[in-house]
């Protein structure tokens, strides 16, 4: 189980962009982290899997725990070999090497004799890596590179993977096929996943719970199912109003309801 407790972190010791963040992540369930644009979703993450340094970031407050050992003290690698591996927004792909290259790469850390297997697992996710092996990943298409780099984090066999934006910039056949995959490796690897995304349909459809933020902090959280049907998860990240329909401000001069959390 990984717990964060009264996480606080600090961008160049000043700047403030977790407030005291508190959850868990229970063993082989599927948790969503929703949020608008500078909510600190990807802060979260990048807390849990050591990545902050990159940024010059810090856990200055809380502790964050995995199995019961404290894991905010240590370094990314020393995480990742925990089996917390991140899947970075963007599509991180390391252009100049091929399909199969950047796989490889993804089974290092494991320093085993199943790459070949654990490839063959990947391409049974995504038969369509299969086809493109040899190929550059500079090259592959916006919803290849995205597999890539799940099929990537795949190799290590990760007891908790972290999604950042799976579905950014994706149509939506591809956001489908994106997310079947998750719910299936969840479900055959017997792992967890955080899912952090902008798209909450989608990432409610296959979390079992939810958590939402805004401006740094847990504002709401609860069963997926049950924040599906909360009337401001609907207005204000579903686009729906009350009745169902798709709630359009074109309307009206001025939208001043907020939301009951704030």
């Amino acid at each position: 189980m990984l717990k964060l407790n009264n996480v606080e972190v600090k961008y160049l010791g000043v700047i403030l962009v977790l407030r005291g963040v508190s959850f868990e992540i229970r063993d082989r369930t599927i948790v969503s982290l929703l949020g608008s644009n500078g909510a600190g979703k990807t802060t979260t993450l990048k807390a849990i899997s050591g990545l902050l340094h990159t940024e010059q970031g810090e856990v200055t407050a809380g502790i964050i725990e995995y199995d019961g050992q404290r894991i905010d003290t240590l370094d990314s690698e020393q995480i990742a070999k925990k089996g917390i591996i991140q899947v970075m927004e963007g599509r991180m792909v390391l252009e100049h090497l091929t399909t199969e290259e950047n796989l490889r790469l993804g089974g290092y850390i494991l320093k085993n004799n199943t790459i070949k297997k654990d490839m063959d697992m990947v391409y049974d996710y995504f038969p369509k890596l299969k086809k493109l092996r040899n190929n550059t990943s500079g090259y592959l298409s916006g919803g290849e590179q995205q597999m890539l780099t799940m099929g990537r984090a795949m190799m290590a066999h990760p007891k908790i993977m972290l999604l950042d934006e799976p579905s950014m910039g994706l149509a939506p056949l591809i956001v489908e096929e994106i997310y079947t995959m998750i719910k299936r490796f969840n479900e055959e690897e017997k792992n967890s996943m955080v899912i952090v995304e902008q798209n909450a349909r989608a990432a409610l459809a296959v979390s079992e719970y939810a958590y939402v933020m805004e401006n740094g902090r847990i504002v709401l959280d609860g069963p997926s199912s049950k924040l599906a049907e909360n009337e401001d998860i609907k207005e204000f990240y579903l686009g729906l109003s009350k009745l169902g329909e798709k709630k359009s401000y074109r309307e009206v001069k001025h939208y001043k309801r907020r939301k009951r959390w704030l």
